[in-house]
């Protein structure tokens, strides 16, 4: 099974029109043609089922057949994580969590963070087909890059918790998770959370955490932290 994308799909709609490049990808690469069946998600949840009714590279149209709403998962994660000096690896984490099942991504820029500044474009589309390869119907959040600071005044949930590996009090990260609830989890850069970072952190609710004896990179943190809470959650 394939899943395709539009993010414009409504329960009541009848017809889908493809973009060229994704056209093009349906009949010419896939070789897909009129007639065939296809699976579409809107990004929100429904996944839709219709037969091509114009095989056209330009712009394929699709009947809508039938639809579904899928359940969403009762607990929620939010990641936020300081963009990795090789952007390659961070593509690589953002890739994986959305396979594993993340619901919203926000980039902080640290004290210690080495790469300032990411092009959301070019990560929206690895998150994109990351959803599309897994078969997951809902689309993860990714916010804006936003300083630390700034990051610390927005509305945030009240389960937080910052992993860093700075000497202190910290608890088992997965001994204090609970099922069906919504988390957050701040990952620093190569170089680890400053000690006024964490201390501002405290300061605003958030438990020092952590994801094992070992050293890990930010990316690897980031992904055991996100399949700790998928693992907890999972039934």
């Amino acid at each position: 099974m394939q899943l395709f994308y539009h993010p414009d799909l409504k329960a009541e709609t009848t017809e889908c029109f493809f973009g060229e490049e994704e056209s093009r990808h349906i009949i010419k690469v896939l070789r897909k043609k009129k007639g065939d069946e296809l699976k579409v998600t809107n990004g929100k949840g429904r996944v839709f089922t219709g037969t091509i009714s114009e095989a056209s590279l330009n712009c394929c149209e699709l009947a809508i057949t039938s639809h579904e709403k899928t359940v969403r998962p009762m607990h929620r994660l939010h990641l936020a994580v300081a963009p990795t000096k090789n952007s390659d690896r961070f593509e690589w984490f953002l890739e994986k969590a959305t396979e594993i099942g993340i619901d919203e991504i926000t980039p902080i820029i640290c004290d210690h963070s080495e790469r300032k500044f990411i092009k959301n474009t070019r990560l929206q589309k690895v998150i994109l087909s990351a959803m599309k390869q897994s078969l997951r119907s809902y689309l993860p959040r990714l916010n804006e890059a936003i300083t630390f600071e700034e990051f610390l005044q927005q509305d945030l949930p009240k389960r937080r918790f910052i992993a860093h590996c700075q000497e202190g009090e910290k608890v088992d990260f997965k001994r204090r998770l609970e099922p069906d609830k919504k988390i957050l989890v701040m990952v620093g850069p190569e170089g680890d959370f400053s000690e006024a970072e964490i201390e501002m952190a405290k300061d605003k609710g958030f438990i020092p955490a952590s994801l094992g004896e070992y050293r890990l990179r930010t990316e690897t943190a980031a992904i055991l932290a996100c399949t700790t809470v998928a693992l907890i959650n999972s039934r």
